[in-house]
């Protein structure tokens, strides 16, 4: 009789994952590309106002390229390192600048900085809405990373209200 209850309660137990409905269709907050525009936009209007000539790349939740802008005079380079400042910041959820501070600030090797897109370089920031990462926007091509990154706040800044 003791095995028969451990066997029904087996039983039981092996049937509730498929008893339990799971969710099926997730909604899901991003960065739409109007917002992504209107953003690269300031911050490319901030960078030039610093005499700076600079690529801006945006993208959205899923990581996924909305608004890609490559000033004249820009250099090649700027291309993938605003990419992976984005891409870094994005993954990580911080700054691409905070990021490569906790990787100095900690003994190698560092396994995170060897994943593809992944950078140590300041001039990315998380794009926010209500605490929850919905994109970010990266900048390569101003003779600093403090100074990119002033940049992408001008153009999340142009944004905020929308944001909430």
């Amino acid at each position: 009789m003791k095995n028969i209850k451990w066997l029904v309660l087996a039983a039981t137990l092996a049937l509730t994952p498929s008893m339990v409905s799971a969710q099926a269709v997730l909604s899901e907050r991003t960065l739409s590309y109007g917002a992504a525009l209107e953003m690269a936009n300031a911050a490319m209007e901030s960078c030039r106002k610093g005499g700076y000539r600079v690529t801006i790349t945006v993208l959205n939740r899923a990581g996924r390229t909305k608004v890609v802008l490559h000033d004249d005079g820009a250099g090649p380079h700027t291309l993938e390192n605003s990419l992976r400042k984005a891409y870094t910041s994005l993954t990580f959820r911080v700054p691409s600048g905070e990021f490569g501070k906790r990787m100095a600030a900690t003994p190698p090797p560092h396994a995170a900085i060897l994943l593809d897109k992944v950078t140590s370089g300041e001039g990315a920031l998380p794009v926010m809405s209500n605490k929850e990462v919905i994109g970010s926007i990266g900048i390569s091509g101003a003779p600093g990373g403090h100074l990119d990154a002033a940049c992408a706040q001008a153009g999340i800044d142009k944004i905020a209200a929308g944001l909430n």
